[in-house]
């Protein structure tokens, strides 16, 4: 047997490249083992060094320091640091590097077989189109095997991340659960005792909003009309071609050696260009807009939506094989199938199972459950449900008057509970007598202090009597402040959900206040509907608030795990961190995304020759770039060596940005 072994089936602890091997062939050399005891001893010291410090001298005496506990600290970091984590990542090395040396050989020996000239090469590649003489199959493989390898690898890598950090944080929160580049899409998230079981359980809660523009595949209501999905596709094109328009224009400026645009000329640029794409003129049928779809054939889809009526269907009629061409493409139906495939599989492939999923396709809404019953009470104490939705701007706005209205129904219950509790209170102090607390007193002093008052005439004391002062505080919580047109428009409704909270708690203390340790009919009656509609409002305060929502799409998870386990909650981490980075292209800041190595700082002389090519290179500028209309700035084919670096954007003609 050859020290190279070819076959994945061998085993081996010490040969290099077997599996299970703690040497790899992709160490170049590395002395491993010198490695490995130059961490663990560093590791070792650490730790005895802080046991040395925080420990007192009194225990420290009773400790064989020097002995027993570090030979301890070494085995243990010595066994479960080289024993995980490097025999995992040499054997996936080790893996990867067996496939792309038996491709690399397959590749070679196709090659060894036949000699083919370089001419002849590049005129087939040349003559043949895009189904002929192609490496497509080969590509797509090398695709797959790498997609495929980095999933592995990458979900082993999440794993040990998040053991990690849980490890060091010594506790689980937001941050341990939802990495950082996905923060700006989590609406909600909240860790709470579990009602059953709150010693033991938490109740972990996470709403994500992925919007419309961050959604690699476009998702679209089942009810859309085909011309909005014409339009759509339409309107995505000349923003397309708009974006290479502006892109050989700043190619255009750079060879003329002049200042690249700015990040807000490029926006005016762009705003300057859509009059050549399209108009506002819809009756005419030689306006612009209907360069990419003739009128006559907009006008024959007008109103079509997912389905036509069977007693109006004529399959050779223009407007039903319109339909069909748009159905055939699946536009309607890409998007949200592709994320419902892309959460069960990577479900499936997270063993992470499930017994309970409604897809509810016209309604574009996925339910998933671990298990179909929904009752906590017979339910482990290991479970998660799934709620996907996608939200247009029309069903927001209906959620939000639904969020409104039932905020209004709970103002209305607590405002009730309140006054009967009041009441209640009331007619117990005037049957017993007695002041009990201040507004007893207070009420029982009225009158004294009115008659004192009235003696003293208001000029004259600038006081008003306490009865006609107009009560504006609550002395539950602070006075709001009145909502600008912006903050109606986005309600938070915090003061309200504090206000209501602080109220129940009230009605509490009041209710202890009347009845202390008694317990007749009234106080249960009271008790029940305050613990009924505190446990009422908590749910209500869980949801997620409609008005902190954009159209687009709504995951909501719900997660119950045992506190010492975590075995749901650190699983469906890497499941959410996965589903994002597959169906969301992310937060990306024009600046950031539009940046790329500028042309100008690409220079052939880079290497510091001293040769006289470059001067060659600069004699034979391309030509095939059309030069501007303007005469200010004469073509540089001439200069040698030379760079106009003057700014020169007032050369331009034509240029509006002046006018702006």
């Amino acid at each position: 047997m050859s020290d190279l072994t070819h076959s994945p089936n061998i085993f081996h602890p010490s040969k290099p490249s077997a599996v299970g091997s703690r040497n790899s062939l992709a160490q170049e050399g590395r002395d491993q083992r010198k490695e490995y005891e130059n961490l663990v001893n560093e590791e070792t010291e650490k730790i005895l060094n802080t046991i040395q410090s925080k420990l007192p001298d009194e225990v420290l005496e009773k400790l064989d320091i020097t002995g027993g506990l570090k030979e301890k600290l070494y085995n243990y970091f010595n066994q479960n640091y080289q024993n995980m984590f490097n025999r995992y990542i040499t054997t996936t090395e080790d893996e990867m590097v067996k496939k792309i040396r038996n491709f690399v050989d397959k590749e070679e020996n196709k090659a060894l077989a036949r000699y083919t000239p370089k001419e002849i090469a590049s005129m087939l590649d040349e003559i043949a189109g895009a189904d002929k003489f192609n490496t497509g199959e080969i590509e797509k493989s090398i695709v797959n095997m790498y997609g495929h390898l980095q999933g592995h690898i990458q979900r082993g890598m999440n794993d040990l991340e998040n053991d990690t950090n849980s490890l060091l944080r010594q506790k689980t929160d937001v941050g341990a659960f939802i990495r950082g580049e996905n923060a700006y899409a989590v609406v909600k998230a909240a860790f709470k005792d579990s009602v059953h079981k709150p010693k033991t359980v938490s109740d972990v809660k996470l709403s994500v909003n992925i919007l419309d523009s961050e959604l690699i595949s476009p998702i679209f209501q089942y009810q859309a009309t085909v011309e909005y999905l014409i339009k759509d596709q339409i309107g995505r094109t000349i923003t397309t071609l708009i974006d290479q328009e502006i892109e050989r224009f700043q190619d255009q400026l750079i060879d003329e050696g002049k200042e690249e645009l700015s990040d807000s000329e490029i926006i005016f640029e762009k705003m300057k260009r859509v009059p050549d794409f399209t108009d506002d003129d819809a009756d005419d049928e030689t306006s612009k807009r209907y360069t990419f779809l003739a009128k006559s054939l907009m006008d024959k889809i007008e109103g079509l939506r997912a389905e036509i009526d069977p007693k109006e269907f004529d399959a050779i009629n223009i407007r039903e094989n319109l339909k069909k061409i748009i159905d055939m493409e699946n536009i309607r139906n890409r998007g949200f199938n592709t994320v419902v495939n892309s959460l069960t599989s990577i479900l499936d492939t997270s063993k992470m199972g499930y017994q309970f999923m409604e897809n509810l396709k016209n309604a574009r809404e996925l339910i998933v459950r671990e298990y179909e019953d929904t009752d906590a009470e017979h339910l482990p104490d290991e479970r998660y449900q799934i709620r996907l939705k996608y939200y247009d701007a029309d069903q927001l706005h209906k959620e939000q008057a639904a969020y409104d209205a039932q905020l209004e129904s709970y103002r209305k219950e607590i405002q009730r509970l309140y006054d009967v509790v009041e009441q209640t209170y009331l007619d117990k102090r005037s049957r017993f007598g007695g002041a009990k607390d201040y507004e007893d007193l207070a009420r029982r002093l009225e009158r004294k202090i009115g008659k004192r008052k009235e003696a003293v005439t208001f000029e004259e004391s600038g006081d008003h009597i306490v009865q006609e002062l107009r009560q504006i505080w609550n002395e539950i919580t602070e006075i709001k402040a009145d909502l600008t047109d912006v903050e109606r428009l986005n309600q938070t409704y915090l003061h309200e959900k504090s206000l209501f909270k602080k109220m129940l708690s009230h009605i509490s203390k009041k209710i202890e206040t009347l009845y202390g340790f008694q317990n007749p009919r009234d106080r249960v009656i009271l008790d029940g509907r305050v613990t009924f509609l505190r446990r009422q409002f908590e749910s209500f305060d869980y949801k997620i608030n409609p008005y902190h929502i954009q159209p687009g799409l709504i995951l909501d998870v719900d997660i119950t795990s045992i506190k010492r386990k975590k075995y749901t909650l650190n699983s469906m981490a890497n499941v959410l961190n996965e589903f994002l980075h597959g169906v969301s292209k992310g937060f990306q800041d024009a600046a950031f995304a539009a940046f790329k190595r500028r042309r100008s700082t690409v220079r052939d002389d880079i290497g510091m020759s001293f040769s006289s090519e470059y001067d060659k290179v600069t004699e034979e500028a391309p030509e095939s770039v059309p030069a501007p209309s303007s005469g200010g700035a004469s073509s540089n084919k001439t200069v040698k060596g030379q760079a106009d670096v003057s700014p020169g954007k007032g050369d331009i003609s034509g240029d509006d940005l002046q006018e702006l």
